[in-house]
Formats: C-alpha cells, structure tokens, sequence
C-alpha cells in the first residue's frame, strides 16, 4: 500500500526520521512513540504537507513524480486542525468536496452523522476545538482516498462523536478497502478496531510490529 525508498527527513540538518526501504501493507495502523519522535511529522511527509528526501508511493503512484495523483490518495486531519476563520464549515467542507472528487451528498451524510447541521453555516472563528475536530474528521472522510492519516484523532472529541469516528473507520475500511494511520498518545480501542496493527517510531526508525 505504502512504499518508503531512501526516506529522510531533517529540521536544520537534523535527522529527525531515516527510512530505508519498507513497505506498509493496507489495514488499519497505530503509530506509537513517544513525544518528539516524529510521528506528527511523519504523518504530514506522507500527506505531502512536508518536504523530504527519497520517495513515497501508493501503489505505483509515487508523490515526486506524480504530486498531485498522489495527493488525491491520501487525506488528512492534523492534530490541532486550523482552517481560515472568516470561512464557514459548509465552505470549508464543499472547497474539499471539490478538490476530492466527492460523490453528491457524501458530505450531507457525513455532517448529518456528527450531528453538526445546527452550526456548519457559521463562521469557523465561531468554532470551539471539539467542534473543529469533528470538521477535520469530515474533510479527511471525503472523496475517495486509498488512505487516511488521522492526527491524534482522540484529542478534543467526545465519546459520541469517537463512536462514530471508529465506525467510519471500519466501514471505509471494509466496503472501500481504504488503510488507516492513525497516531495518538491515548490508547486506541481494539475492540472497536478489530485488526489494527501497530507501527512503532524509535530511534528515528520505522518497526512494523505485525
């Protein structure tokens, strides 16, 4: 699913991940490690958010040669999600529809699902973190990428909108055959992911721990 070839990237001639040669099959990964170790940054690489030296590919589709086939793959929600404030949810939510290629009334769905009609026509500046969040997960959930990256998907989300989040996972995952990585320092529900394999960062290195 995922290929690394000669991956590294620094911050001021620092390294800060070196990846040779590994390959990430499709599922649903949790990548572990401990603050600092690179797992924002790694997340943000394979979005294509960051620069860095080697290469990534889907499949045969890899980003230095082809950037944008690439980028309509893969989709991505930060940890802390800022958008622009003068823009409502409802925009914010059809720019992406757009540049996606979302089916009709897939967002519909999806916004209706986290229970966000009452307020996804104001402004963004209105919105609070928790509300924030529960956009990023829309917007990463739309069109039709081959994997999702999730950003510490537990942070700022309540217990309800975790449900359906899991949910969205298993049922992307199983009817779609889209893969998942998702990072966080909170420990992730096996029993609601059923399968979910873990990835480990140490040392400035990749383990695939499966």
């Amino acid at each position: 699913m995922l290929h690394f070839s000669q991956f590294e990237k620094s911050y001021f001639d620092h390294l800060v991940l070196k990846i040779d040669n590994i390959k990430i099959p499709e599922g649903i990964f949790w990548i572990k490690g401990s603050n600092g170790t690179g797992k924002s940054t790694l997340l943000k690489a394979i979005a294509g958010i960051l620069s860095f030296k080697g290469d990534l590919a889907i499949g045969t589709v890899n980003l230095k040669n082809h950037d944008v086939s690439y980028r309509k793959l893969v989709n991505f929600a930060a940890a802390e999600p800022l958008f622009p404030e003068f823009l409502s949810g409802a925009e914010m939510i059809a720019l992406f529809a757009k540049a996606k290629g979302a089916e009709a009334g897939q967002a519909e769905i999806l916004v209706a699902e986290m229970g966000m009609q009452g307020y996804i026509n104001n402004p963004l500046s209105s919105y609070s973190s928790g509300m924030l969040k529960k956009l990023s997960m829309v917007l990463a959930f739309l069109g039709k990428p081959k994997l999702i990256l999730l950003d510490e998907p537990l942070n700022t989300i309540d217990a309800e909108s975790l449900e359906i989040l899991y949910s969205w996972i298993n049922k992307k995952h199983e009817k779609d055959k889209v893969s998942f990585l998702l990072s966080s320092h909170q420990p992730l529900n096996a029993l609601k992911l059923p399968g979910i394999k873990e990835i480990s960062i140490e040392d400035k290195k990749l383990t695939l721990n499966f």
